[in-house]
């Protein structure tokens, strides 16, 4: 079941860079919108995301009216703004989390006319807001915890040993 992250208007690449990754380790597509503060060749973009790239599902918009030409929700707006805990809510299949400025968020407007799915991580009172690239990790992962991490591998393997001659720890 696809999951669709949804970048607006990214400024810092070494986030861009993680939030890649975290795409590529769980499948979902990524989708940039621009204007970007940096370009895809930066150094510090690829190096948090290199040794990934080649399994990045990536597209590319001119603009938030060229994303919404081109795509069709159900939409997600991730926001410090958001009246609703991004926990609340059912991310259906093929669901777009969306992402604003590391600096500005997303623009107010788009907030106003979806209401129901302006989301939001609880906080503390006074905290401005999360990491751009946690933040979005956090919600990649209650979206996929939803579906039962359906399609990803769940169980790890020691290099040096094996699970199966572990003592009991019970």
């Amino acid at each position: 079941m696809p999951l669709n992250i949804v970048l607006v208007e990214p400024r810092i690449p070494q986030n861009t860079g993680n939030i890649s990754r975290t795409c590529a380790a769980t499948g979902a597509r990524l989708h940039l919108v621009g204007p970007m503060g940096f370009t895809i060749t930066d150094r510090q973009l690829k190096r948090a995301g290199l040794d990934y790239w080649h399994l990045l599902d990536i597209t590319y918009y001119d603009g938030l009216d060229d994303f919404f030409a081109k795509n069709e929700g159900p939409f997600f707006y991730f926001t410090t703004k958001g009246q609703h805990r991004y926990c609340d809510v059912e991310y259906p299949e093929n669901a777009y989390l969306v992402f604003g400025r590391e600096d500005a968020g997303l623009p107010e407007e788009l907030l106003f006319e979806h209401p129901g799915s302006a989301l939001r991580l609880p906080m503390i009172s006074g905290a401005r807001s999360l990491n751009l690239s946690n933040t979005v990790a956090i919600a990649v992962y209650e979206a996929l915890r939803q579906r039962d991490f359906t399609g990803l591998q769940e169980i790890g393997a020691l290099t040096r040993y094996d699970w199966s001659d572990a003592p009991l720890d019970l």
